[in-house]
């Protein structure tokens, strides 16, 4: 199958996991408007489906998570006279992004091997946990390029490291290794490449172990909280904390606990 025809996404789903692949590898997994597209109904599919409580993200090949827009395609829009983007993908194919999916409920994790450029970074930002090989390479280069990281990295960044390092990074493009990254906190683990998968796999087996309920409503608390003040978090009602309130699996976890044997979630 020629390149302009093959699917931009895989999407798998195993037991509670679904495994989500950017799959350009010939092209370092640059996301171009049809692997949007592709994404959307991903991640459409994997909130619906209740038999899905954990997502892995990654990118085919051992280059590249991805190296973000495919900027020969943005070329081509460019002198087809196709509007340019700003912050944001609204009215663009595949909106709401993950970027921009601010109420996705379930945990998504991160599986960096190789770049994480642009919009890989910023993709790779708005997942919920990242483990990393020691080769992976993180950089917003979008101000050398006259483009801005309007796909949250302005924003996200700004948020998750010290505001004088972010600008640095933000301004000038620079690469951040892995072992940065670690040291900053963006990333929960680095590992030798040899070694990502089993990682990966023991950060997921942790994740579905955990009740499913319990673990979509402490994202959204967290999340919604994170730039309330204190008083304020304590007195919002959470979507996911009241449904997770009332649930069987509520009162699972103390009854299996009592009982000393292990839990058996409902996720309802």
């Amino acid at each position: 199958m020629s390149e302009p025809d093959r699917p931009r996404v895989r999407y798998e789903k195993e037991g509670h996991l679904a495994r989500v692949t950017l799959d350009r590898p010939d092209r370092l997994n640059a996301m171009d408007l049809r692997m949007h597209r592709e994404l959307a109904e991903v991640w459409d599919d994997a909130e619906a489906d209740d038999r899905v409580r954990v997502v892995v993200l990654t990118g085919a090949g051992e280059r590249a998570f991805t190296v973000g827009q495919d900027l020969h395609e943005r070329a081509r829009l460019d002198r087809e006279g196709v509007p340019r983007s700003s912050f944001g993908s609204r009215g663009q194919p595949g909106w709401p992004r993950l970027t921009e999916r601010f109420a996705f409920s379930k945990p998504v994790l991160a599986r960096v091997d190789g770049y994480a450029l642009g919009g890989g970074f910023e993709l790779a930002l708005a997942c919920d946990l990242i483990i990393a090989s020691e080769r992976a390479v993180f950089a917003l280069p979008e101000a050398g390029l006259g483009l801005v990281p309007g796909a949250g990295g302005a924003f996200r960044l700004a948020r998750q490291l010290p505001l004088k390092a972010a600008m640095g990074y933000l301004l000038t493009g620079r690469r951040m290794d892995a072992a940065t990254a670690f040291g900053f906190g963006l990333v929960n683990q680095v590992v030798p490449p040899a070694e990502l998968d089993d990682c990966v796999a023991e950060w997921t087996g942790a994740l579905l172990r955990s009740a499913p309920l319990a673990v979509r409503a402490i994202k959204e608390a967290v999340l919604r909280s994170v730039d309330m003040p204190l008083p304020q978090a304590f007195e919002t009602p959470f979507t996911w904390e009241q449904r997770r309130r009332g649930s069987a699996d509520a009162v699972e976890g103390p009854r299996a606990f009592a009982e000393r044997r292990e839990p058996r979630w409902q996720g309802a």
